[in-house]
């Protein structure tokens, strides 16, 4: 047991879960303790995500070749076989760097969260937990169990602090989500049934990996039910719905980490365990996956060119963002999934960047419909240029995020592909000028054109903890653009078992 607690791992569910202890103990009106106890945490989970990736180069350095650095396990339940297995690869590496950033930038975009800011941080931090929890871990059961974690304070979150028709989205969003958990969950114990020949049945995701004993005819039922379970909280065509009214209730932090990091959740699902484990149910059915993640990139960017409401367009375009993570995924080659983890970052930093912007402009003007707004990079300056560079991240402007993943991702699926494979890709690359059209748009009317309100002259810029917030993610979406290669080095083995998994059911698989 106590080798466990030797792993750095665990301390990225520890420190949330002590987090939660500061907060329970501070007064509800003690803003002053609230905040520090939420930037205590916050902080803490930077240090150690950078600490982690430290960690993680040293090994590969040190000629660490194995699949997974900082192994552990306890037993948890014997009877079946379920552990505390604990490890981490370069992908899981960066989705945990990615998540302790956004939460850091959200603790700071709610500075004046009012009402009840205890239990908003509260539950905040258990979102954060599930995530965290759910980053780390090698054993289906603890994964889909912190899985659960972090889908569920999503409807108080947004139930309570939301604004808008805040009590439908809440139930629609946490429906479609829990009724996406039913699939995912037939489909693990279905896995964890198959996980072995010889009777000796395991939850640990290598140990089944390893065995390959998962048969054909059931994987081919099996990959659709982990797939969409996991798909739809990547907001796969055509169960996104949920998506758009999710984010455009929620408030500022939660839309934040929601989008940010909560979605990543339903791309790193299907890399690691459907793909993975039933390589060749993924081969044989991966075209049905890729006509609707292709649906979801076009679909989703048309559908962000006739919204107003400046969450929905921003929710629209991640429907259409985290299409390609998926669509890349699909591709079975390492350069379209590195673009495909890519896409995770700068997404999960661009779409965090623009709902903290959005939120910022909203609680001055009490309007999001770009029609009531106008002329506000002479008001506000500051967050106008945060916008602009977020939208200009979010078409692919070399030098920033979004030009390296999509690019990555559009060579990389059209690569060795086949005819059916190259048209989709076509098709999905036609995204970025329905971006463009979108993103200049909203950039034109909201920031350059006439002030359409008179009382919106009077306006304030960004205070301090504002401009920190957004300035963090400014920066990080900067850094991934001009030094993506950094960031490449530390996915590009982790793909290595994938693929060598799917090279006997898909030839281009072992390029």
């Amino acid at each position: 047991m106590m080798e466990i607690f030797n792993n750095p791992l665990i301390y990225f569910v520890i420190i949330p879960l002590l987090t939660l202890l500061g907060l329970a103990f501070c007064n509800n009106r003690g803003m002053r303790a609230i905040r520090a106890v939420a930037v205590t945490g916050a902080v803490a989970l930077v240090a150690l995500a950078i600490y982690l990736v430290c960690l993680f180069l040293q090994a590969r350095a040190a000629g660490d070749t194995s699949e997974m650095i900082l192994q552990s396990k306890v037993m948890w339940y014997a009877p079946f076989n379920i552990e505390l297995a604990l490890g981490v690869d370069g992908v899981s590496v960066v989705m945990i760097l990615l998540s302790a950033f956004i939460v850091f930038a959200g603790v700071f975009a709610s500075w004046k969260m009012n009402p009840l800011p205890k239990q908003f941080f509260l539950w905040f931090f258990l979102l954060s937990t599930g995530v965290f929890g759910f980053f780390i871990s090698i054993d289906l059961f603890t994964m889909f169990m912190f899985y659960e974690v972090a889908l569920i304070p999503m409807y108080l979150l947004i139930g309570v602090w939301g604004s808008g028709n805040k009590n439908y989205s809440a139930m629609k969003l946490t429906l479609m989500l829990m009724g996406s958990s039913a699939f995912l969950m037939l489909g693990l114990i279905g896995i964890y049934f198959h996980s072995s020949a010889d009777g000796n049945l395991t939850m640990n995701i290598l140990e089944i990996a390893h065995n390959d004993a998962i048969p054909h005819q059931w994987q081919l039922y099996l990959f659709p039910l982990t797939f969409v379970g996991f798909g739809v909280l990547g907001a796969m065509f055509p169960f996104h719905t949920w998506s758009p009214d999710g984010h455009a209730s929620a408030p500022t932090a939660v839309s934040m980490l929601h989008a940010g990091v909560l979605m990543k959740l339903g791309g790193y699902g299907c890399f690691r365990i459907a793909i993975y484990l039933m390589p060749f149910a993924a081969s044989e059915l991966a075209w049905i996956f890729l006509t609707l993640t292709g649906i979801s990139i076009v679909y989703g960017a048309f559908s962000a060119c006739v919204q107003t409401d400046l969450k929905y367009i921003n929710a629209y375009s991640s429907v259409s963002h985290c299409g390609m993570v998926l669509f890349a995924i699909l591709m079975f080659n390492t350069t379209a999934m590195t673009g495909a983890v890519l896409q995770m970052l700068s997404h999960g930093l661009m779409t965090a960047l623009f709902f903290a912007l959005i939120g910022m402009i909203y609680g001055r003007t009490h309007t999001r419909d770009i029609r009531d707004m106008g002329g506000m990079m002479h008001i506000m300056p500051y967050l106008g240029v945060g916008y602009v560079i977020a939208g200009l991240a979010s078409l692919g402007l070399p030098g920033l995020s979004g030009f390296a993943a999509e690019m990555t991702i559009f060579f990389g699926s059209f690569e060795n592909a086949d005819v059916f494979r190259r048209v989709l890709t076509i098709m999905g690359a036609s995204s970025i000028v329905i971006t463009a059209v979108y993103i200049l748009r909203v950039v034109a009317k909201l920031l350059f054109g006439e002030v359409q309100d008179e009382h919106h002259r009077t306006l304030t810029d960004a205070s301090w903890d504002e401009r920190l917030s957004t300035a963090t993610l400014i920066v990080s979406v900067a850094i991934i653009g001009c030094f993506p290669n950094f960031f490449v080095n530390i996915i590009s083995d982790s793909f290595l078992p994938v693929v060598n998994a799917l090279k006997d059911y898909f030839p281009v698989a072992g390029m």
